[in-house]
C-alpha cells in the first residue's frame, strides 16, 4: 500500500446557518490520507461524518482552512474546475442509490462517462463493470425491478465508470438487510485490495470497520 499522500486538510471548520442561529458542523479538523487506504469515518448522529464527507468530496466548501488533493489547494478552486474533478477523478456511492427511476441499470452507469468518451466505449465500459458486479441478467432492469442490493451495487459501478482514483461511500449499507449489506463491503474490499482506488466511507456500524485499514471517530466536530 502506498504511503504517499493524496488528499491533505488543514484545520477546517464548516457553520451552518439556521436562522439567526450558527452550528458549528466541524471544528478545526486536520487529517492526511494515503494512496490506497481504505478510510472509514464513524461516530454518533451530529458529529459530523456526513459534513467532513461533502468537504473531502469537493461538494460542499468548509468556511475556513484548507483541502489539497496531491498538493493542489482545492477548497478555493473554481467551481468549473472542482466540478471537472468530481467527475474525472472522484467517484460517489449515496445511501439512497440515487438512480435515475426511468433509466435501466445499463444507461445509469453509462451516464457519467457519456460526459467523457463516444457512447459505443461507454456502453461497453458500464456492460463490464455490471458483469463484476453480477448484475450481467440485469442491464435492461429499471431501478424498481431490482432489489436495494442490486441498486446499490449499480451505482458503485456508476461510481467507477470514470475510473476515479478515489470513492466515496456514504453509509452505502444503511438501507440495506444483512446479506446484501455484507456483499457491498465485500466489493469494497476488493476494490481497496486491488490498489487502484482509495476509498473513504462514512459508517455507523461497527462491524463495518473490520474492512478499513484507517478508522477516524469524530465527535462534535472534531477527531476524538
Amino acid at each position: 500500500m502506498s504511503e504517499k499522500t493524496l488528499i491533505k486538510v488543514n484545520n477546517i471548520t464548516k457553520i451552518y446557518k439556521l436562522g439567526e442561529v450558527e452550528v458549528p458542523a466541524l471544528n478545526g479538523v486536520s487529517l492526511e490520507i494515503n494512496e490506497g487506504d481504505f478510510l472509514i469515518i464513524t461516530g454518533r448522529n451530529g458529529s459530523g461524518k456526513s459534513t467532513l464527507m461533502r468537504q473531502l468530496a469537493l461538494i460542499d466548501r468548509p468556511n475556513s482552512g484548507d483541502i489539497f488533493l496531491k498538493d493542489k489547494e482545492v477548497s478555493r478552486m473554481q467551481t468549473k474546475k472542482r466540478r471537472k474533478l468530481r467527475l474525472t477523478r472522484l467517484g460517489y456511492i449515496f445511501q439512497e442509490y440515487a438512480l435515475i427511476a426511468e433509466l435501466s441499470a445499463l444507461e445509469n452507469v453509462m451516464l457519467p462517462a457519456m460526459m467523457l468518451r463516444p457512447i459505443k466505449d461507454c456502453r461497453k465500459r458500464a456492460k463490464e463493470l455490471l458483469e463484476k458486479m453480477e448484475l450481467k441478467d440485469k442491464l435492461n432492469n429499471l431501478p424498481s425491478q431490482l432489489s436495494g442490493g442490486e441498486q446499490q451495487k449499480v451505482a458503485i459501478a456508476r461510481s467507477l465508470v470514470n475510473d476515479p482514483e478515489i470513492l466515496f461511500a456514504d453509509e452505502p449499507t444503511a438501507n440495506l438487510d444483512t446479506t446484501a449489506g455484507h456483499e457491498v463491503m465485500e466489493i469494497f474490499k476488493k476494490l481497496s485490495q486491488e490498489g487502484n482506488h482509495t476509498i473513504i466511507m462514512v459508517t455507523h456500524e461497527p462491524e463495518e470497520e473490520v474492512y478499513a485499514n484507517r478508522i477516524i471517530r469524530l465527535a462534535d466536530g472534531k477527531i476524538a
